[in-house]
């Protein structure tokens, strides 16, 4: 095997990134306080072609050397907005037509693996802080809550470890 070439990989230019049609998905970062694990969502945001982040709180905003240091130019392709609070983006994003989800470990939360998103709504998946998990209020103001299946003593992973996957899993149903 041999190590593929970034012209053989078909890597898109920054303005082919921002012409394409992208996933119908929003990425809403409640109070995330790692700007690395900003980075890395932007990082597989560009990866998935998703629509959006939400930057909510105390979470990290563009231009930061740690945000770039992770990201690699992602912070400059993936559209992102900014928000006072979570529910102000959970508020605005209903507005527009999102499904709010929760990634959460919750009563009543969905299996990742049984989750089968639809071509015909837009969502806005909600990631917690590092700490804390997403607020709860967030989580009585979303309409229904995402949970990632785990077997080991922590019961918990990383933010961006839990963006990628669940990112991924879109990616994998949207995608055409």
């Amino acid at each position: 095997m041999k190590k593929l070439t970034q012209q053989e990989m078909g890597r898109l230019s920054v303005e082919e990134f921002r012409a394409m049609e992208k996933l119908p998905v929003v990425a809403v970062l409640d109070n995330v306080r790692s700007a690395g694990n900003v980075g890395a969502f932007f990082r597989t945001a560009d990866a998935f072609g998703i629509g959006e982040i939400a930057l909510c709180g105390i979470t990290a905003r563009p231009p930061q050397k740690e945000i770039h240091k992770t990201a690699l130019g992602a912070e400059m392709t993936v559209s992102w907005r900014g928000f006072d609070s979570t529910l102000e983006a959970v508020e605005v994003l209903r507005g527009e037509g999102y499904r709010i989800l929760a990634v959460e470990q919750v009563q009543g939360s969905v299996s990742l693996g049984e989750f089968v998103p639809s071509v015909e709504q837009k969502y806005a998946l909600v990631f917690g802080n590092e700490v804390d998990g997403v607020d709860q209020r967030v989580v009585d103001a979303a309409d229904g809550a995402l949970e990632i299946p785990q077997v080991g003593t922590k019961h918990s992973l990383n933010v961006a470890v839990t963006g990628g996957v669940v990112l991924w899993h879109f990616f994998c149903g949207l995608h055409r």
